[in-house]
């Protein structure tokens, strides 16, 4: 518990909202399907997959001299791989103009994601109530499944995703202790609601807030973020950050997070180049 953000100024805070998602990159090492670079220049994963995230850029600190070639070796990956990439900028990116030289190396903007954090003495104690609605930490295989099913359905996101991140969370574990753990709701009993909650760089990271449409405007999506950071803060955490959606910000705000930072996130696949 050392590491645990005590003193969240500023500064601390936009480091701190980059930070946990450079943490998490590292962990799918243990995933055999994923090739990782942890380097002083970028940090990477590259997989078969064709799905962006699985196959995401991160944590650039390149000389100014050193940006097109590290491009065209980011895009050399993908081709040989046959996937997309997603590349992430955000405060600490360097050099600053790196969104620019992204897009001009063959990348597509996609969207700016604003980094959100919130004192978790000040997470309200009762979210908006979700009557019916059961929380469980996600433990066995089979919870595990239906959580990738309800995320999917959340996200509005194909079948063959959920495989993959079933393949990806099996291979590094459901111990309920863990840093990573993932939370599953259930309303009169069928799976509609999903989160994930990381432990890393000293803050509790919230992640996969999703509930299937049928369930949407009944409070589950509060139910489903303040779960995860009570237990973070009965682990002895302060902070809690999340890079959050267009339609997650309003909640969030609610819930008494606030916007520090903004994560630009870049595409690159190979539709984009005309096909071939």
């Amino acid at each position: 518990m050392a590491d645990v953000l005590k003193e969240p100024s500023t500064p601390a805070l936009v480091n701190a909202i980059e930070a946990n998602l450079f943490a998490f990159l590292p962990l799918w090492r243990r995933w055999p399907a994923a090739e990782i670079h942890d380097g002083p220049d970028l940090l990477w994963s590259l997989t078969g997959f064709p799905i962006p995230l699985f196959n995401s850029v991160m944590r650039a600190d390149l000389a100014p001299g050193e940006v097109e070639a590290a491009i065209a070796a980011v895009i050399a990956r993908g081709r040989s791989r046959d996937v997309p990439l997603l590349w992430w900028t955000g405060p600490a990116t360097r050099p600053a103009d790196l969104g620019e030289r992204l897009t001009a190396g063959g990348f597509t903007h996609v969207e700016d994601v604003p980094g959100m954090a919130a004192d978790l003495r000040e997470v309200p104690d009762g979210p908006p109530s979700a009557p019916g609605l059961v929380v469980e930490q996600v433990t066995d295989p089979e919870t595990l499944r239906q959580w990738c099913a309800a995320m999917c359905a959340g996200y509005e996101m194909p079948a063959s995703f959920g495989e993959t991140y079933y393949d990806c969370v099996i291979s590094l574990g459901l111990e309920p202790r863990a840093p990573l753990r993932h939370y599953l709701g259930r309303l009169e009993g069928e799976p509609v609601a999903t989160a994930t909650l990381f432990l890393g760089a000293g803050v509790a990271g919230i992640y996969d807030v999703a509930t299937v449409p049928a369930a949407r405007r009944r409070g589950i999506g509060a139910v489903m973020t303040v779960r995860p950071l009570r237990d973070a803060a009965r682990d002895g955490y302060r902070v809690g950050i999340l890079h959050a959606t267009a339609a997650g910000l309003p909640l969030y705000r609610r819930l008494g997070f606030r916007e520090h930072c903004s994560m630009g996130q870049y595409l690159w696949a190979r539709e984009q180049e005309g096909g071939g």
